[in-house]
């Protein structure tokens, strides 16, 4: 007696049903383009491909390497979260905020107002030059594929010496000007320095490829809670403190033989 019916899958039920169903375009959730394309030039200004040069530096990781005193990657991460929580976020991340709002109501004066507040900030020589350096090549290289009369008048302060172009402010302009929202703007500013740092590990060789993304995973909760606690904050109430870090960092700039900028 032949078994090959019996074990034949009948497929007439699910085909008949295939066949029944109907595509109902109301049911398909779109996104709006307009979201998409934020999406996408988020993706662009906080690429490494983007020519900022935000990833040649250490911010003086590559003292505390050839020191010594950084060797594991928990001493990496407790590294980059002193320099978030104590320059990057209260400074550099308050003031694009501020620059965002102002670029808004295309309030060129109040922006370089923030630009010089926050230069004055930067108290290490090589910070502030890898700094107006990384803004003002961000804004040269937005200028030659988007039009905006704020980001012109912000880069023609900056030939005329008014402003310095420093890096967060030129940022949140571009942002703006590509319509991204200043929350996003504030990730990519803090996910850019976390990932230059955990870069420049990785070149010094203390860090595997598999544990750099370790690093940036266990720094989210870092970079979120920065960001919610220094967005709404004044300029009037910029602040950093870090004298250990600035001090590795001054030592950085006298180092006769180095990898990265700062």
């Amino acid at each position: 007696m032949s078994t090959k019916s019996s074990n034949t899958i009948d497929t007439t039920d699910d085909d008949n049903k295939n066949s029944n169903m109907k595509y109902d375009a109301s049911e398909e959730i779109l996104v709006p383009e307009e979201s998409l394309l934020e999406e996408v030039s988020m993706l662009q200004l906080g690429d490494s491909f983007f020519p900022t040069g935000m990833y040649t530096t250490s911010s003086g990781l590559e003292t505390l390497f050839y020191d010594r005193r950084i060797k594991t990657k928990q001493e990496v991460i407790e590294f980059i979260t002193v320099c978030l929580q104590f320059q990057i976020g209260p400074a550099d991340c308050a003031a694009l905020s501020n620059a965002y709002d102002f670029a808004k109501q295309e309030n060129i004066t109040k922006i370089i107002e923030i630009d010089n507040i926050l230069f004055a900030m930067k108290l290490i020589k090589e910070i502030r030059d890898a700094s107006t350096r990384s803004g003002r090549q961000l804004l040269n290289c937005l200028s030659s594929f988007s039009n905006n009369n704020l980001v012109a008048s912000y880069y023609q302060s900056i030939k005329n010496k008014t402003a310095s172009g420093i890096y967060p402010v030129a940022l949140a302009l571009a942002a703006n000007s590509l319509n991204i929202k200043k929350e996003r703007a504030c990730l990519i500013l803090l996910y850019g320095f976390t990932v230059s740092i955990t870069g420049a590990a990785l070149r010094l060789g203390m860090l595997q490829h598999i544990e750099g993304q370790q690093v940036i995973h266990e720094l989210k909760p870092i970079i979120t809670m920065v960001i919610r606690n220094n967005i709404q904050r004044h300029f009037s109430h910029l602040w950093q403190f870090s004298p250990g870090i600035d001090l590795v960092q001054m030592k950085h700039e006298r180092m006769d033989s180095k990898m990265f900028i700062t």
